[in-house]
């Protein structure tokens, strides 16, 4: 298309053969485009056109009158320039001050349809613009365009270089642009004054409507409706000027035509966005006018009187119209245009004539013949047959190539979000540039000289905030979105613009969620961690040489001055060519959101982002003359100490107090900020959120170094999450129960943090270092607090002491408020997990505290003399104790946790036993008794034992547990039994009492005492059941020995005797590692067997009792085998010099006691032998029991001999002698001795 003709030639284009058809709706489909959203579909075997109309403010309909032939329409109507709801817009014509469309037109559009934006269409303009793009090829006129790209969707706008460069001869705004302008591309530039014919040809057109509104009674009238503005006159398609028709100053109600283009207020404000104050963002704004009309907000607004959703082909368009349209009786919708009969129509005007009615949604055009005025005659053509005019045809389908390639080839060079991008084409050239104004704009002094930068902004704000308010959206939109706001950061100043940086900074801070799980989602996307912008430079450099092909990028055939180009059009004629340029360009990567290894890492992003805001909302408040001097670089000291905090628990009490009187008076709505913000103020809500999003995020990095153990950091950034909240708190004049749940859930893991503190005291170097530190993105944080309160409000909490007590004490101190702040408001009900946890940790703390100061106890008993008293410190530690104990049995129990609930029972049990332990101490040793105060305690012990096992009710519920208060329970009554057996309380208690309390307490021991389940603990329940059973055995010996009188009691200890004697020995021998006790145990039962014996009086009697004997002294074969084991693996370790029995024990074995019981047991076993050789010597019967006697008699002889000999001995190791006796056994065992 390099030959082009102009205006009343013919562009040589396809003939009418390629010309595609267009097919229609019927007149009742599309009498009403208003209604419905109506949509005109045009389709056929090239082209194909929807229009929806998505906005109208166009006055009721009016009728316009078919004018009588020979009218003059060189004589002004008597209505001429007069106001008329009639014309609608038309009304407020001023003839020779209307302008083309407003230089942010399409930025007025897509805040009015802010979802579109970014998504959904592909282009915003007026359709003005539109037409003249698709017209390029055919016409040589200048375009002049600023093209602004939005994710996927492009705004045009007209960039009049007429009236920029002759505005900035007067201010000086666009001065960069016209020195550019004349050293590249015209040199002598000069203003071009629009010709006497133009201004008659707008006169006469402005009359002519008037008189079609305004006919007389003989004309034939024709209801009509001025709904837009006539864009096009019979010139205007040359130089692409004409009677573009002004919207009106003061704006009808917008009405909604499409039900699905709700307004876009509709949806509720979550209120976690502050993005309520978008709407006011332009007003606060100094916005550079551009033309001094008296209309400096009607830039940014929607002035066309319809908006027009239009998808050509594959191209979604938004536009805006003003072009009048008339209908009604037999003509529906039409357009109304007035022509010069002298005057051909040339293709330009017919494809301007289509394309409005196309995208107007107008199925026929009314076309007015006037000669030199004089009006001649009226014409109907419909729609599809424009093309086919005579002088006027042209191909459809090439219309739509050169649409396509247009588009592409602006989404293939308009890459960067926020950049002014400026299409220019000159005069009579075929040749159409595209150069980046942003780029060019940034190399002059101030970079905000581009007028285009402050819309520019807002939009990238504005859809930035629609997507934020969507409920249900998606989180791959999170890269969208953070790429829309940092280009909106960069582009504006943040001195003239800190309201919409600190709230793009905010919502940047929102798009991190800070609860998430630590395994982010990012592993299905690339790492594209540095992506500030929607697609990165080494993208379009990989691109460039593709775009070659199809002559984006041809540099070598250009003028050397053209390297200030982003891109190049060689030819217009190309963009007729099919296909021609393609957009290869990717919109914006898959996943341009930054990915966070860890949690640190996001809530660091959160920070600094809060951070700006912060900063921005500083700035902004006008009384830092009223504020102390604070040096930025100067670390505020983190440690705070008030004299109360000093006194332990006592200053921990006043400051608890004053902490409830405060949570008190926020839920009366205080306020008490110094820097003096106003409340309600976009200052005072911004920093609001802004600093409760900080808390958010210190609280989240505290809880993630606690789980990483690092107690001195977590305490460190829940002291800065509560310093923030504080900060909260003192702006807040409402607080909400959602932030008050907040507060409640940050004390709670200071308590956490205090309580392991406590517990990891070795470290406490490493944790104070971490505490102290702070980077400089805490301490600037810290400024912005301190200009508001002074952040003390919690310093109770967030001390780091070095005592244990008093860790453990704010710990406790901590959980007490979080559960305090609960009970404020409905919380507790809304939150009952959180209840649960809290009361669960106070039950915990308290046990903590509890077991500290019983440990304190029994360490003051242990240093005790012991004949001395209890002292008063004991007294209150286990008052204290006991205290702390109550209060965490009653936590536990409040939330049904009965297992915790029994734990603590079993302690206050255990304190209970060390109580009475400290009160038996008094008195001389060998004169002690069992006292009174001894009794009460370990029964108070049992009771709180007893009440642990019915807090569990069965050993199911926690078997673990069961078993430690089953065993504790055993342990107390064992207890209790061996001191009144070993202090028998004499001078209060008469002996059988006694001995029948002993008995009592020893079998409930022997009850508790789970000796068959198999656990970690049985051989420790072995043990003491065996113990139980050789402790009732002693007793009842000692009974018989030293008992006269009654036969039958003396009868039936002997049996009990006897029979614990047997248990005793039948669970020592289930144990490997006590050979002594077993040993002990049976000499027991030789030492019975002999006082059995001393009673009787018949030999056969005392034969059968010594056979007995022996017999038991064969048994302890076993005691002697593992007391060998013992001894053979001692004697396989190394030795030392000294080879004393006594020297080296073997560490399971007792040599003292050992060797102790050997000697015991081998006179005993002489003693037994000897009795038995008398016993048996003597014998005269002659019977064959004789034999058996006999030999018995021979084999106790030998091994009583040997015995002998092997005693006589001094120097015989101990081990030596075990093997001795255990030969001497086997012969014993193995020579059939007496049975």
């Amino acid at each position: 298309m390099g030959d082009s003709k102009e205006a009343g030639a013919e562009a040589p284009l396809a003939g009418a053969r390629d010309r595609g058809g267009l097919s229609l709706l019927s007149p009742g489909e599309a009498e009403e485009p208003s209604t419905q959203g109506s949509a005109l579909c045009l389709g056929g075997s090239e082209v194909k056109s929807r229009a929806v109309v998505k906005y109208s403010s166009a006055p009721p309909r009016a009728a316009f009158a078919r004018l009588q032939e020979k009218t003059d329409l060189k004589l002004p109507p008597a209505n001429w320039l007069r106001e008329s709801a009639k014309l609608g817009p038309a009304g407020t014509t001023v003839l020779g001050n209307s302008k083309k469309s407003k230089p942010f037109s399409s930025f007025g559009m897509a805040y009015d349809f802010i979802d579109s934006v970014g998504n959904d269409v592909d282009v915003v303009s007026d359709s003005e613009n539109i037409k003249k793009l698709l017209k390029i090829p055919y016409s040589k006129s200048h375009v002049s365009m600023a093209v602004h790209r939005v994710g996927r969707t492009l705004l045009l706008d007209e960039l009049d270089t007429q009236e920029l460069f002759m505005r900035s001869s007067q201010t000086g705004d666009w001065t960069w642009l016209k020195e550019f302008y004349q050293r590249l591309i015209d040199r002598k530039w000069q203003r071009k004054k629009k010709s006497k014919e133009h201004w008659h040809q707008k006169a006469i057109l402005s009359k002519f409507l008037y008189y079609s509104i305004n006919g007389d009674g003989a004309a034939q009238p024709v209801p009509s409706t001025a709904e837009q503005r006539e864009p096009s006159g019979s010139d205007q398609t040359q130089d692409g000027g004409g009677a573009s028709w002004p919207a009106p100053f003061d704006m009808p109600a917008s009405v909604s035509e499409d039900p699905s283009a709700s307004s876009q207020g509709g949806e509720p404000l979550e209120p976690s966005y502050i993005v309520g104050h978008v709407a006011s963002a332009p007003k606060e704004q100094n916005l550079t006018t551009l033309f001094n009309d008296g209309e400096n907000s009607q830039g940014l607004k929607n002035d066309f009187v319809r908006n027009i959703l239009w998808t050509f082909e594959d191209i979604h368009m938004l536009v805006g119209s003003n072009m009048p349209i008339f209908g009604g009786g037999r003509y529906p919708a039409v357009s109304l245009r007035l022509r010069d009969n002298n005057k051909p129509i040339n293709v330009l005007t017919g494809i301007d004539y289509w394309l409005d009615n196309l995208i107007c949604n107008v199925p026929e055009l009314v076309m007015c013949f006037h000669v030199n005025g004089i009006v001649q005659k009226y014409e109907m053509i419909k729609t599809e047959e424009i093309p086919d005019l005579e002088n006027s045809n042209f191909s459809t389908k090439v219309i739509k190539d050169i649409a396509q390639n247009i588009l592409s080839f602006l989404k293939s060079n308009c890459t960067k979000e926020g950049h002014t991008y400026w299409l220019f084409k000159a005069s009579g050239s075929d040749i159409v540039k595209l150069y980046d104004l942003t780029t060019l704009c940034e190399e002059t002094e101030d970079k905000y000289q581009n007028p285009f930068t402050m819309p520019v902004a807002i939009l990238l704000y504005k859809v930035a905030c629609n997507m934020m308010m969507k409920k249900n959206q998606n989180k791959k939109h999170y890269g969208t979105i953070r790429t829309l706001l940092l280009n909106c950061l960069k582009l504006l100043d943040k001195s003239r613009h800190p309201q919409i940086i600190a709230s793009a900074n905010y919502m940047l801070s929102e798009l991190f969620q800070l609860d998430e799980p630590k395994k982010e989602e990012s592993s299905e996307c690339p790492l594209n961690e540095n992506s500030d912008e929607s697609y990165s430079e080494e993208e379009e450099e990989e691109e460039m040489p593709d775009s070659d092909e199809n002559g984006s990028y041809s540099t070598s055939s250009d003028p050397p001055e053209d390297n200030k180009a982003v891109a190049v059009i060689k030819s217009v004629g190309e963009l007729s060519v099919p296909e021609k340029y393609k957009s290869t360009h990717q919109i914006r990567p898959s996943c341009a959101f930054p990915v966070c290894r860890d949690t640190e890492e996001r809530c660091k992003l959160v920070l600094s982002y809060v951070l700006e805001g912060l900063k921005s909302v500083d700035n902004s408040v006008r009384k830092e003359s009223d504020l102390p001097a604070a040096d930025p670089s100067t670390p505020i000291p983190l440690k705070y100490e008030d004299e109360s905090t000093r006194g332990g628990p006592e200053g921990l009490e006043k400051q608890m107090a004053l902490f409830l009187d405060k949570m008190g008076s926020l839920q009366k709505g205080n306020y008490s900020s110094q820097s003096g913000m106003i409340p309600g103020s976009w200052q005072h809500k911004m920093k609001l959120q802004l600093i409760l999003k900080s808390s958010k995020a210190y609280y989240v990095l505290s809880d993630a170094a606690m789980s990483l153990q690092k107690y001195g950091r977590a305490l460190r950034y829940i002291k800065l999450a509560l310093q923030s909240h504080d900060t909260y708190c003192c702006l807040c004049t409402n607080m909400f129960s959602e932030v008050l749940l907040f507060l409640s859930q940050y004390l709670t893991l200071c308590g956490d943090i205090q309580l392991m503190l406590a517990q990891n005291a070795s470290n406490r170097a490493a944790h104070l270092e971490e505490f102290n530190y702070q980077t400089k993105e805490d301490q600037e944080i810290l400024h912005s607090l301190h200009r508001e309160s002074s952040c003390q409000g919690f310093a109770w909490a967030t001390d780091l002491s070095t005592d244990l007590e008093s860790q453990l004490s704010v710990s406790c101190k901590c959980y007490e408020a979080a559960n305090e702040i609960l009970q404020f408001s409905d919380l507790k009900k809304q939150n009952p997990e959180h209840c649960v946890q809290v009361s669960k940790r106070m039950g915990n703390v308290r046990n903590e505290i509890g077991v500290f100061y019983m440990n304190q106890a029994a360490a003051l008993q242990s240093e005790r003399v012991v004949s001395k008293s209890v002292s008063t410190a004991e007294q209150q530690l286990w008052k204290k104790s006991f205290s702390c104990f109550e209060k965490g049995i009653h936590n536990f129990e409040s939330i049904g946790d009965a297992t915790n609930a029994a734990l603590l029972l079993c302690n206050t049990g255990r304190l209970m036993r060390i109580c009475a332990q400290a009160h038996c101490g008094a008195g001389d040793e060998f004169k002690r008794e069992f006292s009174p105060e001894e009794g009460l305690y370990y029964n108070k012990a049992v009771d709180y034992y007893l009440k642990a096992l019915r807090s569990l009710g069965t050993r199911d519920v926690h078997p673990a547990v069961w078993d430690s208060v089953n065993w504790e329970l055993s342990t107390t009554y064992f207890t209790m039994a061996t001191l009144q057996q070993d202090y028998a309380p004499l001078s209060r208690k008469a002996q059988e009492q006694i001995e029948k309390e002993v008995s009592e307490a020893m079998m409930k021991s022997l009850k508790h005492c789970d000796v068959d389940s198999t656990s970690a603990r049985q051989p420790l329940c072995q043990y003491r059941a065996a113990t139980i059973h050789h402790r009732l055995a002693s007793m009842y010996h000692s009974c018989l020995r030293n008992q006269v009188g009654d036969e039958h009691l003396r009868k039936q200890h002997r049996v009990l005797a006897d029979l614990h004697y047997g248990k005793a020995v039948a669970l020592f021998q289930l144990l490997k590692d006590t050979p002594c006790e077993l040993l002990r145990v049976q000499l027991e039962r030789v030492a019975f067997a002999e006082f059995q014996m001393a009673g009787q009086n018949s030999n056969v009697g005392k034969l059968k009792t010594l056979s007995g004997a022996l017999d038991i002294m064969v048994r302890t074969t076993h005691a002697f085998q593992l007391m060998r084991k013992e001894l053979v693996e001692e004697s396989g370790q190394p030795k030392s010099d000294a080879p004393s029995p006594a020297a080296d024990s073997a560490p399971g074995l007792n040599r003292e006691e050992a060797l102790k019981l050997l000697s015991i047991f081998e006179s005993r076993l002489s003693f037994l032998l000897l009795q038995s050789i008398r016993l048996l010597a003597p014998g005269k019967k002659k019977a064959s029991s004789d034999v058996e006697g006999d030999a018995a008699l021979r084999i106790n002889k030998h091994v009583y001999s040997q015995l002998l000999r092997a005693t006589a001995s001094r120097d015989t190791s101990l081990l030596e002698r075990v093997d001795v006796l255990l030969h001497l056994l086997g012969q014993l065992a193995g020579g059939s001795a007496v049975q």
